[in-house]
């Protein structure tokens, strides 16, 4: 890869910025133009870096993200009257009450807080549907041949590793690199922790959201899928405390939306 001089970059960013004012405001502008392109050149191939080798280990080219084939997710119908959806949503108003509008750029610790009320709500339909045992584990440390570390939440089933979730704030290709690897150690987590005539579970499900968007993956050995090539955007805006809004209205469908892909998989 050939990154352009200085004098290249400071020739094409010069062309870009207007004339005006002092010499001393041309020269600021004229600096601040061309940090802005770096960090945006060296972002994009950061981002680059990161995926494409994960990629490439199941055949997929250079696109990105874009590059992932599609897979149909099973998913729940969440009715209104849903007692957990309810809850989901009391608690969801409460931090809009709280904090206001989620935007961006939030701070994680907010945008943490409606993941977990999603995540939550999800594992407890699951269990009220089906009476199995999940349990949810925060930083969940996980050990596989090629990378180690720690997940923002495992979904668990007894022993058994179900669904594994990125929280990332930005730069959800790093996130989709990052639950991949995950994925992949908590697949051979899961091989090691069973006993022979078990059944031979080999396949994981993914999640990687920034709060408002959510993403859903499907792996096994050799194979990565995404639900769908755009998020399921969740809105949470304060104007949506306003209980006959459009808005109000708009969020309750996003959430079941979300709930329903969850509890589906």
């Amino acid at each position: 890869m050939v990154f352009p001089s200085r004098s290249t970059c400071e020739k094409q960013d010069i062309k870009h910025v207007g004339v005006c004012g002092s010499s001393a405001t041309f020269r600021k502008n004229i600096f601040r133009k061309i940090t802005q392109n770096k960090e945006s050149k060296m972002t994009e191939i950061t981002l680059n870096c990161l995926i494409v080798p994960v990629l490439a280990k199941y055949g997929l080219d250079s696109d990105g993200i874009d590059s992932i084939p599609l897979f149909s997710p099973p998913t729940y119908e969440i009715q209104d009257d849903n007692k957990v959806f309810k809850r989901c949503m009391e608690e969801i108003l409460g931090r809009l009450r709280s904090y206001g509008t989620l935007q961006p750029d939030s701070l994680e610790a907010m945008r943490n807080e409606y993941v977990v009320a999603l995540l939550h709500a999800s594992i407890h339909i699951v269990m009220d549907i089906t009476n199995k045992d999940l349990s949810m584990k925060p930083q969940y440390g996980i050990v596989g041949e090629e990378s180690r570390g720690r997940v923002d939440y495992a979904i668990k089933e007894a022993e058994e590793l179900i669904c594994i979730t990125e929280d990332k704030q930005h730069k959800v290709p790093i996130g989709f690199a990052q639950n991949i690897k995950q994925l992949e150690s908590a697949c051979e987590t899961n091989k090691k922790k069973r006993k022979r005539g078990d059944n031979d579970f080999d396949y994981l499900y993914g999640i990687v959201t920034t709060g408002r968007d959510w993403h859903f993956l499907l792996y096994s050995p050799g194979k990565i899928s995404k639900a769908s090539d755009t998020a399921n955007l969740i809105e949470f805006s304060r104007k949506a405390l306003e209980p006959n809004s459009k808005s109000y209205q708009s969020l309750c469908d996003s959430v079941k939306e979300v709930l329903g892909i969850i509890v589906g998989i």
